[in-house]
């Protein structure tokens, strides 16, 4: 791997880490002011809210400068939620405009493999990429889980400041202020990531039109965009499992959050252990399939979805913890197998066909969009008197169901378009060597 890869890797550890820690801690906040249930949940989609939204700009906005300064800004954003949910804004709020942020670093940060190494490193990349993003969950989750339990509070909240009155009197409000140094040191190593030496790409701006017609003017070419990844033959089986994995993953975090409350008793400190878990599975997984896939390989992992949704359903029947742990390392290592080479895949195709900030961007929107209304659907539930066992099920049923489809899909285009699957297949396999 080329030397700039490792900092881009650092970079993505700590940033990934605080986005972590940052949601265990926005779940005890609102735990503590006394926030319903539904409020809690409803920070996934909350995270997902400007991913969504943004997705037709922030992708050409990742193309037209150099990602490492995308990224440098992006975590900026971050830092400025942070410091909103520090002083008073309502978490829900201020976890948005740090989702804004992630929207932003999302299509620097995966852009910037397909412009500094070649396809056929994109498995290995990812493979390292999304194991070190886990392992980046994995103590994200803990540190976020310690960092408001009462040992490590105690000693935040005992610093004290001469003549300084902080306002900091929760162990919430101490664990935020770590985490935006934290993002700091992210910020740091944004700074040192180097150029790549592809062309940018500039935002077409018409002289004669307001800022705000421009920026409206983008949304045609992310339409078009959108409409080429959909029409490509792998591209859309890549596109639809990533999507949905991500629309799964993402709403999972929560989903074993209040599974560890109800089936085990678990405070937001112990259970956040237990997303740290699924995110070891997932690191093994992850590693497994880059040393093991490649990208004209890649849609042979589709079964593996949908084992992934019904060991979801499972949950329901575990009480011990003892069970837990290697179930949960099971459900996350399917995960990680899954992800990365259809995740490579996806890169690839979309690098081909529009660039790589515009084909993340159009990823980014469709996978977001997933994890906004799966979010939204498991907040509604809990909301209107679904238990906590009712919501999983009816999930991993949801998640199981449509990655048979995606199979049946793939399939048909097999059956119905050898010929172009083929021949992308071969692109795939010529540029692996």
């Amino acid at each position: 791997m080329k030397r700039g890869f490792y900092t881009i890797m650092s970079a993505q550890f700590f940033s990934s880490l605080a986005d972590n820690a940052l949601f265990v801690t926005a779940v005890e906040l609102l735990r503590a002011n006394g926030a319903p249930e539904w409020q809690r949940a409803a920070l996934v989609p909350m995270f997902a809210l400007f991913y969504v939204v943004l997705a037709p700009f922030v992708g050409a906005f990742a193309d037209a400068l150099p990602k490492g300064r995308v990224m440098l800004i992006s975590n900026a954003i971050k830092m400025i939620g942070c410091l909103m949910m520090l002083f008073g804004n309502h978490p829900l709020l201020a976890y948005a405009v740090i989702g804004l942020g992630a929207a932003a670093y999302s299509p620097a940060k995966y852009g910037i493999l397909t412009e500094l190494l070649p396809a056929s490193q994109l498995v290995k990349a990812n493979g390292w990429i999304e194991g070190l993003t886990i392992t980046s969950i994995i103590l994200g989750v803990l540190v976020g889980g310690q960092l408001v339990g009462p040992t490590i509070s105690h000693h935040l909240l005992s610093l004290d400041f001469p003549y300084i009155d902080t306002g900091i009197d929760t162990p919430a409000e101490a664990a935020i202020m770590v985490l935006i140094a934290v993002y700091a040191i992210a910020a740091w190593f944004n700074l040192r990531i180097p150029l790549t030496g592809v062309p940018l790409r500039p935002v077409r701006q018409d002289p004669d039109k307001s800022l705000a017609a421009n920026i409206v003017g983008l949304l045609p070419d992310f339409w078009t965009c959108s409409q080429r990844l959909w029409a490509d033959k792998l591209g859309q089986i890549s596109l639809s499992t990533t999507t949905l994995f991500w629309g799964a993953s993402g709403n999972l975090r929560y989903i074993v959050l209040a599974w560890g409350a109800a089936a085990l008793g678990y405070s937001t400190t112990q259970a956040s252990a237990l997303v740290g878990v699924v995110a070891i599975g997932t690191a093994i997984g992850a590693v497994a399939a880059s040393m093991r896939m490649r990208l004209d390989t890649a849609t042979s992992v589709i079964p593996l979805g949908i084992g992934m949704g019904l060991l979801v359903v499972c949950m329901i029947f575990i009480h011990s913890l003892w069970v837990a742990v290697p179930f949960l390392i099971l459900l996350g290592g399917l995960g990680g197998f899954l992800v990365v080479p259809m995740n490579a895949l996806l890169q690839h195709r979309g690098h081909n066909l529009m660039g790589a900030g515009r084909s993340i961007a159009v990823q980014n929107f469709n996978e977001q969009a997933a994890i906004l209304a799966m979010g939204a659907f498991y907040s509604l539930s809990t909301k209107f008197g679904l238990t906590a066992f009712g919501a999983i099920t009816v999930f991993g049923l949801v998640v199981a169901g449509i990655m048979l489809l995606i199979g049946i899909w793939h399939r048909r285009n097999c059956r119905e378009h050898p010929m172009e699957v083929a021949r992308l297949l071969d692109i795939a396999r010529r540029d692996c060597h």
